[in-house]
């Protein structure tokens, strides 16, 4: 993680969809600071902030906090304080138990069985029960927010203490998506559902708060004994308030953002996230069908340039579709950008004879990072032979033409799950496999990684991606971080997940100078 001061851009902030499951790019909430030298241009000096008296977060009027159908980023960070998962995703993407204490999986049957943790309250005081979890999961199922995540889910039930899901095919690693907000059956409907979370919604008569539950399961010293709820009507005024320290924190995407202008000060923390970009190709247009010239463009992308340049560094390069902070991710076999072993490999495929063979790579216009990187990225690849032309188009058109197979490249960004679950992306038939890459082989790895035990499972990725490395079926390029925006040092201890802001925030340590 990264901690430094920055100037903020912040009007029209991209607030995070928190945990969410949408595979595709959403384009309405993509751009790029036009204003590079004031977004990095304060100083120490310059930042002289205040002392902070009180912690407060952003909230938005009329809209609910239900975790299960709640869109709206801001009012998901707030559910994070009230509501808890069977699992909880950790900075490197592995699942710890929350709500769950322990699980079996019947592999015969495709099935979990999952043991609630005893002695878990809701903040109510009722008692977490089986029923509670089954409705909120298969509320899940059909909501907007997690039906993708949770697509392969055949049938859910409970009995006693004990959660069933039977699944439509073999996973061994679907505890993974299973940090789904649990809420108390019979309060889904509530603008504030009770949760079994470390708070819950209140008013101590200074106003609408969180307040720490005394009856949490874990018993924990929290780090603040109210949290105070700061009224606003959309993003622009959520954005607005941090600028003007009436609320302490955000989760954001500090790359998908419009470009109108409020300005002010923090600290940023970056968290590692899922969501892939990449370049993909069109397995039908020569001679991309040939795995010799994938293979040498896979060696022609400069990574952490694009990351760098274009990111601003809120990601993270990989040769392979796997976070780099997953302990799964194969480093032995990444590969050092050199330009010379690009030439190399592209004279090896026979295409540095002078022959001009053109192509087109396709990205959509509404983002200037993704334009940016598709200009760059072509442009390092149109040494030789194969020249490079990029098209822009409007989201709807873009879509379109991938859909159609009407493109040799095309530059594209999809949100993975963390069981790392590629199917969709590169298995035949896959729903995202635009280019319509299609191996037998490939399929066959694609499943062995995903029903690998635990103790198999790092044997299982480490010969799928040494088999990508061969296949190059798509070029990945990096994997976007969110970020955390908190007041200039006035917070230690953070660490963030791309889910969930508040990860151990318990250990979290807080400067409030108290009022005179």
């Amino acid at each position: 993680m990264k901690k430094r001061l920055l100037a903020l851009l912040l009007a029209m902030l991209s607030l995070l969809s928190l945990t969410g499951c949408g595979e595709w790019e959403d384009p309405a909430q993509d751009g790029l600071y036009e204003t590079l030298a004031e977004y990095y241009g304060k100083t120490d000096k310059q930042d002289e902030s205040p002392a902070l008296t009180s912690f407060s977060l952003p909230y938005l009027v009329g809209e609910t906090a239900d975790p299960i159908t709640c869109t709206d980023g801001t009012q998901q960070t707030l559910g994070l304080l009230l509501y808890e998962g069977l699992f909880a995703l950790d900075p490197s993407f592995n699942p710890q138990p929350m709500l769950a204490e322990s699980y079996t999986y019947d592999v015969s049957r495709y099935t979990y069985a999952i043991t609630l943790r005893s002695g878990v309250t809701f903040s109510d005081g009722t008692a977490l029960t089986a029923w509670d979890v089954v409705y909120s999961l298969r509320r899940a199922c059909n909501s907007d927010r997690y039906a993708n995540r949770l697509q392969d889910v055949i049938y859910i039930s409970g009995s006693a203490n004990t959660v069933y899901i039977e699944l439509s095919r073999d996973n061994a690693a679907f505890i993974s998506r299973l940090d789904v907000p649990i809420v108390k059956y019979g309060t889904e409907s509530r603008t504030y559902p009770v949760g079994t979370g470390p708070y819950y919604y209140g008013n101590d008569g200074q106003g609408v708060c969180l307040l720490p539950y005394s009856g949490w399961w874990q018993q924990k010293k929290l780090p603040l004994d109210r949290i105070g709820l700061y009224r606003c009507k959309d993003s622009d005024t959520v954005a607005y308030a941090f600028y003007a320290r009436e609320v302490q924190l955000l989760m954001c995407d500090l790359t998908a953002t419009s470009t109108t202008n409020v300005y002010g000060s923090g600290d940023y923390i970056d968290a590692a996230g899922t969501t892939l970009q990449y370049v993909g190709m069109n397995m039908a247009s020569e001679p991309l069908d040939d795995a010799a010239v994938r293979r040498a463009l896979h060696r022609g992308i400069d990574r952490s340039s694009c990351v760098s340049a274009f990111l601003l560094g809120h990601g993270m390069p990989a040769q392979f579709p796997l976070s780099p902070v997953s302990a799964l991710y194969p480093t032995d076999l990444d590969i050092t950008y050199s330009p010379d072993h690009f030439d190399t490999a592209i004279a090896d495929a026979g295409y540095s004879s002078g022959d001009t063979v053109y192509l087109t790579m396709l990205v959509n216009s509404e983002n200037s990072f993704k334009v940016r990187a598709a200009q760059k990225i072509a442009s390092d690849l149109s040494r030789h032979d194969l020249q490079i032309r990029v098209e822009s188009l409007p989201w709807e058109q873009y879509l379109s033409a991938l859909l159609n197979g009407e493109f040799d490249l095309y530059y594209g960004e999809c949100r993975l799950t963390a069981d790392w679950d590629l199917y969709s992306l590169i298995g035949s038939n896959g729903r995202l496999n635009y280019g319509y890459y299609s191996n037998s082989e490939t399929d066959a790895l694609l499943q062995r990684a995903l029903s690998a035990s635990e103790s198999d499972r790092a044997a299982a990725f480490l010969a799928l991606c040494t088999h990508l490395a061969r296949e190059c079926p798509i070029l990945p390029v990096c994997f976007k971080s969110s970020s955390v925006l908190l007041p200039s040092g006035t917070v230690e201890n953070v660490t963030p997940t791309a889910a969930d802001p508040f990860y151990n925030f318990p250990e979290w340590k807080i400067s409030i100078t108290n009022k005179k």
